[in-house]
């Protein structure tokens, strides 16, 4: 049996969010601990209007950029980092289904601090991902800077 404390593969989903660069920190702080291997993807979510292995350069161009940024955050950590651009119809699957094929321990993922409708949302990634994925899952989720200093802790 595996030690749930100790993962040996990580699954780091890239969206090109400004705070990606500290998401991969984290995980490759985590990977080093623990000697673990550090994988990151950039999911293009392909619309069902167009065949699934469509030519997209300009996604494909960002997804290799957002992808080159996580290889210099991970060097600069001295953690190798083996990364992959992935066509799917919908991120959340796609991460799922990666982390499955890869034999992942844990997925570490980031994420905005957003209301919708005067309430927190984890949004239809997340939530499938946390739903669905058969690996452990660490969200690191922005600070609410609307909270004053006095309701911090």
């Amino acid at each position: 049996m595996r030690d749930l404390a100790k993962p040996s593969r990580i699954l780091v989903p890239l969206s090109g969010d400004p705070r990606d660069n500290e998401v991969v920190n984290f995980a490759c702080e985590l990977a080093k601990r623990n000697h673990a291997r550090l994988y990151a993807v950039h999911v293009i979510e392909v619309k069902r209007t167009l065949p699934l292995e469509v030519d997209l350069p300009q996604e494909v161009e960002r997804g290799e950029n957002i992808l080159l940024k996580a290889e210099e955050v991970a060097r600069k950590c001295h953690q190798d980092i083996e990364t992959e651009v992935l066509q799917a119809r919908d991120a959340g699957t796609a991460i799922v289904e990666e982390a499955d094929r890869k034999g992942i321990d844990l997925i570490v993922m980031g994420l905005r601090y957003k209301k919708q409708f005067d309430q927190f949302c984890l949004g239809e990634t997340v939530m499938h991902v946390l739903r669905s994925a058969s690996c452990r899952v660490c969200i690191c989720r922005e600070p609410n800077y609307s909270l004053g200093q006095e309701h911090r802790g």
